[in-house]
């Protein structure tokens, strides 16, 4: 007999699963209303499949949006997941499996990473279309898929899938078939299942293993085909003569194919409009005669080959229907020439060529022409007089890395991107650009602009999202550039003249991520309102006149919401900075962007990609130009007259990368704390007066590849660790106190404390930090307090963060 409280139990679970039941059966009624075609046992099959998975990203009614259902059974016909839905494993036993009438299936870009791909699939033989592109499965398709014969849609795309290309045996009906980007291997066979697919109108099998695969005849039967991508999957040889046959094709790609022998079967696609025959790898110039006979190309990309100089002399009879061409990276050394001709030209990429003189004046006559990209040549000017440009419609201009002189002409009335970075322009910033009526990007970084910014960049609220003018002679002060909407993302001007205060209009900007004012002589006290901008990521003043403390006086903690990058060194900072510093800031919990970007870029402009650049103080050296990870997380108050203690919490910053605090006075301890900062590369204390040992747990900083206590007072045994060890002597000189290696000075028979009692003192400051943790100003009362400090406790770094990459690339 059950007692009391039993009964209460049993009560309690009953009307728990009640309300279980009662929920799922009110949704699918509710859904029943909305799909009134829709048998109730298909619709609880597909609440059923979704409850399979995390599925919080995932809104209910998006989620039955892409449901279809058949009038007369009932039955659901028509699946098409919102991309990012759900995530999770895709099991063999699945409920969509249950789904049999199934005709149209779309999971493409959701997250069943690590998921065998599913046999299942096998038992939904009505399936017409099936898209499972960017999912993550792994594996090998099955033998039993061939059970799907009435497909006629096939994209396995995106994913990690091995094996041959058997997996489309028996699918004689297919019209599209993409596997590009996975791990298929092998050799294509000619008597492959492939090349009896006579409806084919779509094949990629790009980005593949197809290692030491010759080209097969074979491809010729598959004369319906109007799309062929062949590029990085492993082929070489010879096109056969039998690519004439694909008499409908209109995009071939064979980007990064190791061809060898002829392209003339090439000539024979005159139906062709796109064709990328980039990087081919092959051991001869490329005649550009021999896209004369495809009167319909209209993109034509032969980038990273060789252009046959003839090609100069005999003015090449290239298709007037032309609208892209790329000629990137081919060699070529004079402009060329036989462009003249063709007026329907609308993006002209003749990139990292060795190409010298100016730039021809009828080049800007071309009526559509839109982009324009001129990078890495050696260009030195413009034919014709500075009003060249005006009246060109081209709308994205990329002129950098190049040797241009003297004053910039006026520059085109369409612009929206401008980007004449690396060169030698002179004289003011021209006042014409403030004519545009859309500009987004204003980079003149790398120049010899003299003068001051033109205030009417404030015209461009709606528009304008980077402005870059970095080592420039720019004079006056920082004029106002934001008001309410302004999109400004990017706002770097340093190491220019610029002289005065930060304008408070920058927080009108509050879209911006990156702020560089450093190495000009701006005089103002440290900018604590910007931690009003919601997004910013990156703020360096570096060698100004900044001047005060670095700590807000009345305002509570130094909270910036996004911030990772800061660097104020060589300013006149002073004052000290309290215990609970760095309790609030980004770079405790710092990861990978959501997006995914490896670095710091904006991919908002259409057409165009630009990437944030940053001079990096790490590891003791100074480098240029270095591209901004994401996951880049640095602070810098070198070269200031900060003093008192280094804050315990920095210890919380568990993925900072590089801490520089060299050149201060700072006093006390060494932080024990420090150990904590697992990501650690990069740490810097020199130059303070600094006392007491070095902490041993900086043994545990795996990551750490420069340090530097150099001219402090410390004493003690140097630890020994692998990392610190490794370290030149001069890390350590200037500590009359020290031993150890890398030191000469021996430990033994000195005044040095034993390692036990250093071990013992570290342990005594360990609970005292612990115990500092739990009641300095998390917040109020001692529970709260101690909640916080098991979370700090328990906090893992979930991913390593390495900086990488000092070459400045803005172009897509």
């Amino acid at each position: 007999m059950m007692t009391m409280s039993c009964l209460r139990l049993h009560f309690l679970f009953v009307l728990l699963l009640s309300c279980v039941f009662s929920s799922s059966n009110l949704t699918i009624n509710a859904l029943f209303v909305e799909h009134p075609a829709c048998r109730p046992d298909q619709m609880r099959a597909l609440v059923q499949f979704r409850n399979e998975f995390e599925s919080r990203s995932c809104n209910k009614s998006e989620y039955f949006h892409g449901v279809m259902c058949d009038n007369t059974t009932g039955a659901v016909t028509k699946l098409k997941l919102p991309s990012g839905c759900l995530t999770g494993i895709l099991k063999p036993n699945s409920s969509l499996f249950e789904l049999h009438h199934l005709r149209h299936l779309d999971l493409s870009s959701n997250n069943f990473t690590s998921s065998p791909f599913p046999s299942g699939l096998s038992n939904l033989n009505r399936l017409e279309v099936l898209s499972l592109s960017s999912n993550g499965f792994i594996g090998q398709v099955p033998s039993s898929f061939s059970n799907l014969t009435q497909l006629s849609y096939l994209d396995l795309s995106l994913n990690e899938l091995t094996g041959s290309f058997d997996l489309v045996r028996n699918l004689s009906t297919l019209s599209l078939l993409d596997l590009s980007s996975n791990h298929f291997s092998g050799t294509l066979d000619p008597s492959s299942s492939l090349f009896e697919l006579r409806h084919l109108i779509y094949l990629d099998l790009s980005y593949n293993n197809l290692v030491s695969s010759s080209v097969p005849s074979e491809f010729g039967n598959l004369n319906r085909l109007e799309v062929l991508s062949l590029s990085n999957s492993g082929l070489q040889g010879q096109l056969p003569s039998s690519f004439g046959n694909l008499s409908r094709l209109e995009v071939l790609n064979l980007q990064h194919s190791e061809l060898t022998g002829t392209l003339e079967p090439i000539s024979k696609l005159t139906t062709l409009k796109q064709l990328d025959l980039s990087f081919l790898n092959i051991n001869y110039p490329i005649d550009l005669n021999l896209f004369s006979s495809l009167s319909s190309l209209l993109i034509l990309d032969l980038s990273g080959n060789s252009i046959s100089p003839t090609t100069f002399s005999s003015n090449p009879d290239l298709p007037l229907s032309l609208e892209v061409l790329d000629l990137s990276g081919c060699g070529i050394s004079q402009f060329p020439g036989f462009l003249k001709g063709l007026h329907n030209l609308e993006s002209v990429y003749i990139s990292n060529n060795n190409i010298k003189g100016k730039v021809p004046e009828w080049f800007w006559s071309f009526p559509r022409l839109r982009i324009v990209n001129l990078v890495n040549n050696s260009f030195t000017g413009f034919e014709g007089s500075g009003e060249a440009l005006v009246n060109s419609s081209v709308k994205i201009l990329d002129l950098a890395l190049n040797h241009f002189q003297g004053p910039f002409p006026n520059p085109p009335h369409s612009l929206t991107v401008l980007s004449a970075w690396n060169n030698s322009f002179t004289g003011s910033i021209p006042l014409a650009i403030c004519n545009q009526t859309m500009l987004a990007l204003l980079d003149l970084s790398y120049n010899n602009f003299t003068g001051s910014i033109p205030p009417c960049l404030s015209n461009f609220q709606t528009s304008l999202i980077v402005v870059n003018l970095r080592k420039n002679k720019l004079e006056g002060s920082l004029p106002d550039m934001c008001y309410d909407g302004a999109l400004l993302r990017t706002l770097d001007v340093g190491f220019n003249q610029l002289s005065g205060k930060l304008p408070r209009s920058l927080l009108n900007c509050t879209s911006l991520k990156f702020l560089s004012v450093d190495d000009n002589k701006i005089k103002d006290t440290f900018p604590f309102w910007l931690k009003d901008l919601p997004y910013l990521q990156a703020l360096t003043l570096r060698s100004n006149r900044f001047y005060g403390p670095l700590s807000p006086s009345g305002q509570g903690l130094f909270a910036f919401p996004e911030l990772r990058i800061l660097e104020v060194s060589h300013n006149n900072f002073t004052g000290s900075l309290p215990s609970n510093y760095f309790v609030n800031w980004k770079a405790s919990s710092l990861q990978m962007i959501g997006d995914g970007e490896l670095y710091m870029a904006d991919n908002s402009i259409a057409d165009y990609t630009y990437q944030d650049t940053i001079d990096l103080q790490y590891k003791g050296l100074f480098m240029e130009q270095g591209k901004v990870l994401t996951s880049y997380a640095t602070i810098d108050f070198s070269g200031n007259r900060l003093e008192g203690h280094i804050p315990e919490s920095i210890g919380l910053l568990k993925t900072l990368i590089a801490l520089n605090l060299s050149d201060n006075a700072f006093t006390g301890h060494i932080p024990l704390s420090l150990s904590n900062v697992s990501e650690l590369e990069s740490l810097d204390l020199s130059g303070n007066q600094l006392t007491g040992t070095i902490p041993k747990g900086l043994e545990r900083l795996s990551y750490l590849a420069y340090i530097s206590v150099a001219h402090n007072h410390l004493t003690g045994e140097i630890p020994q660790g692998t990392q610190i060890t490794g370290q030149p002597k001069s890390s350590f000189e200037g500590n009359e106190g020290l031993c150890g290696l890398p030191l000469e000075e021996s430990c033994f028979g000195t005044n040095a404390p034993p390692m036990q009692q250093q071990q013992d003192q570290e342990k005594e400051e360990e609970e005292v930090l612990n115990w500092k943790a739990v009641t300095m100003g998390y917040g109020t009362g001692l529970l709260l307090g101690l909640s916080i400090a098991q979370v700090i406790a328990s906090y893992k770094p979930e991913w390593l963060v390495k900086i990488a990459g000092l070459y400045k690339c803005r172009t897509c």
